[in-house]
């Protein structure tokens, strides 16, 4: 009967629903022992399917060399540090062969692995029993090659990882002939997967966690990783943004070129300084965010990924713009309240002294003297009250108290550090906004106050233009110029100066001058008057 099932099953042409149809475990396990059975000597070497060599001297010769030549060949395969396994599926058991490195593998030499046909199946992992199976009766039936990994218990109970190319050949007829195949032990490798799935695993928790933001691009600035702390900000998952560039999906039109600018410098490896966008959100909504980047590099030094990593400022903006609004306000109005208040107090006091000291004089009066002291007093108390007052309030509520405020500073700087200082505005520059005029002020101020302090400049020169809606503060001086590494070591005035330029929608730069001493600029959009 064994015969009749195997010439059945050597007659049939394996077609793809015969896999199919192996709905049951079982089933497949079934179609295993039963080809198995044929290894365990049933079919007699005189068996009318198996090979009859020809009578006489050629035949005899023909079977030494093909005895030589398999001599040969297994003496090479036993050199492969792998379990090479060779099973005649018209031939018995005794005909199959197992190279000797299943024993250093699993422990079983190669007779007691021959001498049961079905004892590779009882060891493998009963986890992955079901899956074999299944790949291996595709094979038998529709003679598809094998390749799997799967795990397989040793004699000594360890689990060892082998991953299986077989293939079913055929006689020229089409019939099956036997099947050869090659197992590797992968258990350093699976071993070593898991230890990065692992870890990968641990890195995945902790971005997931973090309150930064943390993007990964490719080296074209495509999305390949994006947090928790991502999603949440800007409303679309991971799988929404994967594989588009992060320029044509988050950043606003106008911000586009110049974070494309900050991408090929990371992709040189050569990292700006830290930076700022806006995110656009699923709902139109802006926000605020402070990168910090950096070049993950590749075996040969080309870049692989781009991470960055970001905190979402806007609400910390937000307050910072609030604060320094209301800082602001209240400066207006103390030098406001001590211009007008205070001051015109102080010169009523200062008017009515020198009428006293009128009349002492007339009297001849020695009290004549005291009232002349009192009246200088009051007088440089009203000096002082007005110096305070410009402090704080330092540009006039006019289109032109921009200009005028540092024209004043300008002639101040001159008189008391007696050097050079200069400032040019031709044609004139009209700021109706008083906050903007006050804040660039008050940059300029901040720059020349460097350029004496740490530039020790002889000639400064102020510079106010205007042309086509985009307006320029440029203050230049010829001093000792900033340090290479000033992005590092910069104090809290470029602090501010830079915060007092975001202000006012403009952006900051100091570099140092083609000859010598040191640029700063501030670029601004000017607002047309009411």
């Amino acid at each position: 009967m064994a015969s009749v099932a195997q010439a059945d099953r050597e007659d049939r042409r394996p077609e793809a629903e015969d896999i199919a149809q192996l709905l049951d475990v079982g089933e497949a396990e079934a179609v295993l022992i039963e080809l198995a059975s044929m290894f365990s000597g049933m079919i007699s070497p005189s068996s009318p399917d198996s090979d009859k060599p020809a009578s006489g001297q050629s035949a005899q010769t023909s079977e030494a060399q093909t005895s030589n030549l398999e001599a040969k060949y297994r003496a090479l395969l036993e050199q492969i540090p792998a379990v090479v396994f060779m099973v005649y599926l018209d031939r018995g058991i005794s005909e199959a062969y197992v190279s000797p490195q299943i024993e250093a593998a699993l422990g079983f030499s190669r007779e007691e692995w021959l001498e049961d046909p079905i004892r590779w199946y009882e060891h493998i992992h009963p986890d992955d029993k079901q899956r074999w199976s299944l790949e291996a009766a595709g094979m038998f039936l529709s003679g598809t090659p094998l390749r799997s990994s799967y795990r397989v218990i040793a004699r000594d109970g360890h689990v060892i990882w082998f991953h299986c190319d077989a293939k079913m050949m055929r006689r020229p007829d089409g019939h099956p002939w036997f099947i050869h195949g090659v197992a590797f032990d992968i258990s350093d490798l699976k071993h070593t997967e898991e230890a990065l799935h692992q870890e990968r695993n641990v890195v995945s928790a902790i971005l997931d966690t973090v309150g930064a933001l943390v993007v990964v691009l490719d080296p074209e600035g495509r999305i390949t990783r994006f947090n928790r702390a991502c999603e949440l900000t800007t409303g679309y998952s991971l799988e929404e943004v994967r594989g588009k560039r992060i320029w044509d999906f988050f950043l606003v039109p106008e911000e586009v070129e110049r974070f494309k600018s900050i991408f090929m410098q990371l992709s040189a490896d050569l990292l700006p300084e830290d930076y700022q966008s806006y995110w656009v959100t699923r709902h139109g909504t802006k926000r605020l965010i402070a990168w910090s980047s950096t070049m993950l590099p590749g075996s040969n030094g080309t870049p692989n990924y781009i991470i960055a990593t970001g905190i979402d400022i806007t609400e910390r903006e937000q307050l910072e713009k609030a604060l320094l609004n209301i800082s602001s306000r209240e400066q207006r109005r103390i030098g406001q309240d001590l211009h007008d208040g205070l001051g015109q107090h102080l010169t009523g006091i200062a008017f009515m002294a020198k009428v006293h000291e009128a009349k002492l004089t007339e009297k001849r009066l020695a009290e004549a003297n005291d009232a002349a002291k009192i009246v200088r007093l009051v007088n440089e108390a009203i000096y002082k009250t007005r110096e305070l007052a410009r402090g704080l309030l330092p540009v006039v509520s006019d289109a032109q108290g921009l200009m005028s405020a540092l024209q004043l500073w300008a002639a101040e700087v001159e008189d008391i550090f007696g050097i050079s200082c200069h400032f040019d505005c031709e044609p004139a520059v009209l700021i109706y906004d008083d906050a903007m005029a006050t804040h660039l002020y008050h940059i300029a101020q901040e720059s020349v106050n460097n350029a004496l302090k740490h530039g020790h400049a002889r000639k400064i020169v102020i510079r106010l233009t205007a042309e086509n809606g985009r307006g320029l503060l440029v203050i230049s001086d010829d001093g000792a110029g900033i340090p290479e590494n000033h992005g590092s070591s910069h104090g809290m005035g470029l602090h501010i100066m830079n915060y007092r330029a975001g202000m006012i929608g403009g952006t900051l730069e100091v570099a140092p001058s083609p000859l010598q001493g040191t640029i700063v600029t501030c670029m601004f959009t000017v607002k047309p008057g009411r």
